[in-house]
């Protein structure tokens, strides 16, 4: 389900008698840490410090965002899963950090399924197949007839890295249009971008914000979206399902997670919080600048948040073992 659909209609719904403010029940007495675990300026990073001023206001308490970048996010998430359960140190969580790592980390120090509580969606960013001026094509229809005129393997598609939720997208699509795009892994979107506008490299999969200014100014055109509905972004550029290849959804995911053990009144009082900076209008509008989806109502709990990372751990663990990865 996509995150976007009935978030305007019913964030407010969770709000009932809260007064702006968490409810009572727990009123932090210290400032809260974010931890934030990949290093500044990345996507994670700047979600943090939207929400941080945004959730400091609605408990009452300084909330200050911590960079702890390393293995992938593991660094931080190692940190979190140790720490006491106590509501005063959290959590920006995503794909490598929740779902991934644990399936390609052999010697990953924390169980994020055990060791970490969801409290709630912030977010998520489709992934969408990008071709570049190398590819004579513009639409996905023109594009999978071209890539199948050629020999398999024969056709280079780019990511940030192995294992990132890029890559993974690579390998559901190959599945499931029966096609074999070779993977070349990049050291981030940046050299792996430059190779695709430059005609080195012909096609690759990537987060919508950062496909979308090429999309715009003719550099590159996105050909089709890896979700279950259109973006808004882009509502002229279908999805891989419509034109028949399922099974291939793939995106990012943020959001907020808290050692576990947490008490129950600690964790309804930060839902609450969470979800009363998602229904802001300024909020939603900083993070849809992002080319974020934000969380719909279901998704924006405990309940709702342990769903996509149930979903996501699904998603990719059937993409790793389709491109043969194993942990190291």
């Amino acid at each position: 389900m996509p995150l976007r659909r009935r978030a305007a209609l019913g964030l407010p719904t969770l709000l009932a008698g809260a007064g702006g403010r968490a409810q009572p029940g727990w009123t932090p007495d210290r400032p809260i840490r974010l931890i934030a675990p990949f290093p500044p300026g990345g996507t994670v990073d700047v979600v943090g410090r939207i929400l941080a001023p945004r959730l400091a206001e609605r408990l009452g308490q300084a909330v200050v965002v911590e960079n702890r970048a390393g293995a992938g996010g593991s660094v931080g998430g190692a940190e979190v899963a140790r720490a006491r359960p106590d509501g005063l140190t959290l959590m920006l969580g995503s794909n490598g950090p929740v779902a991934v790592n644990p399936l390609l980390q052999a010697h990953i120090a924390y169980d994020p399924l055990r060791d970490l509580a969801p409290i709630g969606t912030i977010l998520r960013v489709p992934v969408v197949l990008v071709a570049g001026p190398a590819v004579p094509v513009r639409t996905l229809p023109e594009f999978l007839a071209w890539l199948r005129a050629r020999p398999a393997g024969s056709v280079g598609a780019g990511s940030p890295g192995i294992g990132s939720s890029n890559h993974l997208a690579i390998e559901l699509f190959n599945a499931a249009a029966g096609v074999a795009l070779t993977h070349i892994p990049y050291r981030g979107s940046g050299p792996a971008i430059a190779d695709l506008i430059g005609g080195t490299l012909p096609v690759m999969f990537d987060q919508i914000a950062t496909a979308l200014p090429l999309h715009r100014d003719g550099r590159a055109r996105i050909l089709a979206v890896a979700d279950a509905a259109r973006s808004p972004f882009v509502p002229d550029v279908p999805t891989l399902a419509e034109a028949g290849i399922r099974d291939a959804e793939m995106g990012t995911f943020n959001g907020l997670l808290a050692p576990a053990g947490l008490p129950p009144e600690v964790l309804a009082a930060l839902a609450r919080a969470l979800a009363a900076v998602l229904a802001e209008p300024a909020t939603r509008e900083r993070l849809a600048a992002l080319g974020a989806e934000v969380a719909t109502t279901e998704q924006a709990t405990p309940q709702g948040f342990a769903a996509v990372i149930a979903a996501e751990v699904a998603r990719s663990r059937r993409a790793i073992a389709l491109a043969g990865l194993k942990p190291e």
